[in-house]
């Protein structure tokens, strides 16, 4: 299968958290979209990875992706390697996705931002002629990086996801292991407590969507400058 758009992120759930609206809107718009979780979140203290993996396909179902791959790297130990690397490659050779989504490069996990190293360079790799990987040499057209948690970054757009709002949070919540626990379960000490995720979720979206004043949005970040052609028929009002 050849996509259109591919989100890689280091957990089964990362992708919904960040970019979940923005997925469902390509897949509505007629793409070929797809996401590449790195780990099985095994280490995570809740769920296990059997029941994430199902969670991650049910919500994958609600987003409407075409396809969901899992790379089985180690949780908690994502490292910059040969091996990590060659394994995203090879996922790049065989989708040939346009664009890329990826985690923003800083962060408090080191599993996200790790994962943004990989996955670049895993992007870089797979377009070497040279290199002895199987499937034809490819490298993605663009590649961005979501900053929806990162609020000291400006992003570079951001996406109007009201209408995707509330199936991007069906999907979200999706992962009853992570964000529905069952009384007596172990609380989580995570930045964002996960038994007040779905009321952060929430916040966070309208932040942004404040920003183009919309009611939700998803913010993006690309390296390179952005090509406009027209600028009397920009969106955004100034005044």
């Amino acid at each position: 299968m050849k996509l259109d758009l591919l989100a890689i992120a280091a957990h089964p759930d990362d992708v919904e958290l960040t970019c979940g609206g923005t997925l469902i809107k390509m897949v509505e718009s007629g793409y070929k979209v797809g996401i590449l979780d790195l780990t099985a979140g095994e280490m995570g203290t809740r769920g296990s990875p059997q029941v994430r993996r199902r969670e991650a396909a049910a919500a994958a179902r609600i987003l409407g992706v075409h396809r969901r791959d899992n790379l089985g790297l180690p949780d908690a130990r994502l490292e910059l390697n040969e091996k990590s690397k060659l394994a995203v490659a090879r996922k790049i050779r065989a989708l040939r996705p346009h664009t890329v989504i990826l985690p923003y490069w800083e962060g408090r996990h080191p599993d996200h931002y790790n994962a943004a190293k990989i996955a670049y360079e895993g992007c870089f790799l797979a377009g070497l002629k040279r290199l002895a990987l199987g499937g034809e040499p490819f490298r993605p057209f663009k590649v961005l990086y979501s900053t929806v948690y990162n609020f000291s970054v400006r992003p570079t757009f951001v996406v109007d996801i009201t209408r995707q709002f509330e199936r991007r949070r069906r999907a979200i919540l999706a992962y009853v292991s992570q964000f529905k626990p069952p009384k007596g379960a172990p609380r989580s000490k995570v930045h964002l407590p996960l038994d007040r995720l779905e009321q952060e979720v929430d916040l966070i979206a309208r932040y942004y969507g404040h920003m183009i004043g919309v009611e939700y949005a998803e913010p993006f970040l690309g390296r390179e400058m952005m090509q406009v052609e027209d600028v009397v028929t920009l969106p955004v009002r100034s005044l």
